[in-house]
């Protein structure tokens, strides 16, 4: 264990790439002795920074704990989703300098600008095969809320594309925000307020603005009807999946997996190297079609609610 000499805290409401490059080290340092998983965001943190006003601090989320010039410390509040979506928070400390109350004054600190934010729940993230992790948390008075599998595509992968079934991906714009709004309330219950069916910029998803922070929206289309959508990000090396559903009236046709072989060759087009997702560990039948196209489990983050 190293002696902590020269502490000091840096507080910013986004990342620039300075810091995306110090965090990313830490997180490769702890990933590499820990052996466990953590979801910090950077990549898309550092698009949407990169692509606002900065001008002053309206809301804290990257908390930095330095010793001198080490980041010895981290811990993200990550915010995705509208007004009703929970706030996200993970963090990790330099193996070396743990049990000195370095994740504890982070924790504190995010705990507070929590406090000061609107009257959302708050996520603490853990792999479940992090001992430290998930003995910090049940010492909160969070409770379990969810969990979900991190899975990768395999090199080999699916071998065919021709079951595509006829379908077609069509970039979505802002116009399409309430019917993505609406999608997402079918798929994974979020809420939709009347305000915000009344104007799409109200806690809404704007597909153009998303795809200027890496994220790219697609609707899926069969038979020029919308039968679903896929949301796919490129960071480096890495391509995402997320998002994917179908509606409930043009399921059992195989647009599911016709959908998320077309996000594949998208990312396969951009030159993705790995390609990963995320799906809820309850859902069964999310599972079996991710595993059908290649994709095997890498990891299990477990959340956890406090409201």
């Amino acid at each position: 264990m190293k002696t902590i000499h020269n502490p000091w805290l840096k507080l910013r409401e986004g990342i620039c790439q300075e810091d995306y490059d110090l965090i990313n080290r830490l997180q490769e340092r702890c990933i590499c002795e820990d052996q466990t998983t953590l979801k910090l965001e950077l990549d898309y943190k550092l698009g949407v920074y990169s692509r606002t006003d900065c001008a002053g601090i309206r809301q804290i989320n990257e908390f930095m704990y330095f010793n001198g010039h080490e980041l010895i410390g981290y811990m993200g509040i990550c915010e995705f989703g509208g007004p009703d979506t929970p706030l996200e928070v993970n963090g990790m400390v330099h193996p070396d300098y743990r049990r000195q109350g370095v994740f504890g004054t982070l924790n504190r600190l995010a705990m507070a600008e929590w406090r000061h934010r609107s009257p959302k729940s708050m996520l603490l993230l853990s792999d479940r095969k992090s001992e430290a992790g998930q003995a910090f948390i049940q010492g909160t008075r969070a409770r379990y809320h969810h969990s979900e599998h991190e899975m990768y595509l395999r090199v080999d992968g699916p071998e065919t594309y021709n079951d595509l079934k006829g379908i077609t991906f069509r970039k979505a714009t802002n116009a399409d925000a309430w019917e993505i709004h609406r999608q997402n309330t079918i798929y994974f219950g979020d809420k939709v307020e009347e305000e915000e069916a009344n104007d799409p910029s109200e806690g809404m998803i704007l597909p153009e603005e998303e795809e200027k922070r890496g994220m790219t929206i697609y609707l899926a289309e069969a038979d020029q009807q919308v039968i679903g959508k896929v949301h796919i990000q490129l960071s480096p090396g890495i391509g995402g999946i997320y998002g994917l559903g179908v509606l409930p009236e043009h399921r059992g046709k195989g647009y599911g997996r016709a959908t998320l072989l077309k996000a594949i060759d998208k990312l396969k087009e951009a030159n993705a190297g790995d390609i990963m997702l995320q799906v809820a560990v309850e859902n069964a039948n999310a599972l079996r079609l991710y595993q059908s196209c290649g994709f095997v489990e890498t990891s299990t983050m477990d959340y956890y609610e406090l409201q």
